[in-house]
């Protein structure tokens, strides 16, 4: 009689050195609130536990925010209780973001009545967040009468960069160039047209990735078994067109005191843009070290749109940008060569750790991952002088971030940008954990998301 084995070797898979790692981590099952606890006690400040919902998906239902689909950033929500909360002492409050995004800020403080500022350096999110605060008195039956009735006969053709099969089927692709065709050939005779044409584009680019093969959760990459109807651009747009009328009537009925309301969107780099009035309260949430590339997660968008027709441009865009992970190499090695650079001790002690524990394992993504935390936490530097000098006596910063753990070394962003704030003049008001996240690299540790408010004078 044939014996069978006890088991099959064939169902042992070698691990990777990553598993490896991972598998051999310090962190396995750590956690940010006591790696902190050295930083917590220089500073002389604890963190408050206050958990609330701050992330972006819930403004996907919401008037005027849900005109265009953004993963990253805070929600509307959390910038109405920030804006309530001081409601007593700032009455009628000049409001910024430096990192305007999607315009969640800006939009959220017309609603208000406050006067606003949001500088952004993506075009694309400088497009959108200037539609969302210009458009407001737009007639929505001239909307509907012209986005619903454009042209079949022109075609705008795609750029080069996207006409693979792999981003569209080539049905949905003939019919979005269309639809773009149909949105170019309106030519504007009046203000009211100009915005018009703004809208159109704006409800063009926020169906992109659900008429394409791909979906952005929350990085852009390939939905596999995904199948998109042909007419897809046509029927998605329509929806969106009907959604944006229905807004444009809300603000012109319950916000109508509120359509002149000035919001400024500035297309510009916060690490160099000097703002020129005083602000009393600065709502941001800055780029996390995390790896999310905030230009390629939007070329779609930013390709059909016209602001870059190339992977170059694209890349030139990024390396404008505060750093992430995924960096270019050359902006780095030029980092390094810089010698009036922002640091202080924590820096320089997580930068020694790093590059120790990458030595250790004998390979890391990233190499140079020590230069490309500091360059972050230099851009960032920049940021926060800025708005530090911008900011009126007793006006507030506050800042969302999250926090990271990069090869096995933890790197307390919070606590540094708190710390950055402290030696800029502000002081640290209030350390709130919103929310408590995991780890990419080692899903069992504990990281979290952090409002920081500091406050001038």
């Amino acid at each position: 009689m044939e014996q069978r084995p006890l088991f099959d070797i064939t169902l042992f898979v070698p691990l990777t050195a990553r598993r490896k790692n991972v598998l051999r981590s310090p962190k396995q099952h750590g956690s940010s609130l006591r790696d902190s606890r050295p930083y917590l006690d220089e500073l002389g400040v604890e963190i408050l536990d206050a958990p609330q919902p701050i992330q972006f998906q819930p403004n996907t239902n919401e008037p005027v925010h849900r005109w265009s689909p953004y993963v990253q950033g805070f929600s509307a929500q959390f910038v109405q209780r920030t804006l309530d909360r001081y409601r007593a002492e700032y009455r009628e409050p000049v409001v910024a973001d430096p990192f305007l995004g999607s315009g969640t800020v800006t939009v959220q403080a017309k609603m208000n009545g406050y006067p606003s500022f949001g500088v952004e350096l993506n075009p694309l999110l400088h497009f959108v967040a200037r539609v969302k605060v210009a458009t407001w008195k737009v007639s929505p039956d001239r909307l509907l009468g012209i986005a619903l009735h454009l042209p079949a006969d022109r075609r705008t053709e795609a750029p080069a960069f996207l006409q693979s099969e792999k981003h569209f089927r080539p049905p949905v692709l003939r019919n979005l160039e269309r639809l773009k065709g149909g949105i170019d050939a309106f030519q504007p005779a009046t203000e009211e047209d100009a915005h018009i044409q703004d809208l159109m584009l704006l409800a063009f680019a926020s169906i992109l990735v659900d008429c394409s093969n791909l979906k952005r959760s929350p990085c852009l990459g390939y939905a596999p078994g995904k199948f998109v109807e042909d007419d897809a651009p046509f029927t998605l747009f329509a929806s969106k067109i009907a959604a944006i009328a229905e807004d444009l009537r809300l603000c012109q009925t319950k916000y109508r005191d509120s359509l002149d309301t000035p919001a400024e969107i500035i297309l510009a780099n916060s690490m160099e843009y000097q703002p020129p009035v005083g602000y009393d309260l600065v709502i941001t949430s800055p780029p996390y070290m995390n790896g999310l590339d905030y230009v390629m997660n939007y070329k779609i968008e930013i390709g059909w749109l016209g602001f870059a027709r190339t992977h170059q441009e694209l890349k030139q865009l990024k390396d404008a940008m505060v750093v992430c992970d995924n960096v270019s190499k050359g902006v780095v090695r030029r980092f390094s060569g810089v010698s009036q650079r922002y640091t202080n001790s924590w820096i320089e002690h997580i930068k020694t750790e790093i590059a120790a524990n990458i030595a250790r394992r004998g390979f890391y993504r990233r190499e140079d991952m020590p230069e490309i935390v500091h360059k972050y936490f230099d851009d960032m530097y920049r940021v926060m002088r800025n708005v530090a000098q911008a900011i009126r006596t007793g006006g507030r910063f506050v800042l969302v971030v999250g926090d990271s753990l990069i090869a096995d070394v933890y790197v307390p962003t919070d606590l540094i940008l708190a710390r950055i704030g402290q030696e800029l003049g502000l002081t640290i008001e209030r350390l709130e954990r919103a929310r408590v996240r995991r780890s990419g690299q080692i899903r069992s540790y504990r990281l979290r998301e952090t409002i920081i408010t500091l406050r001038k004078g």
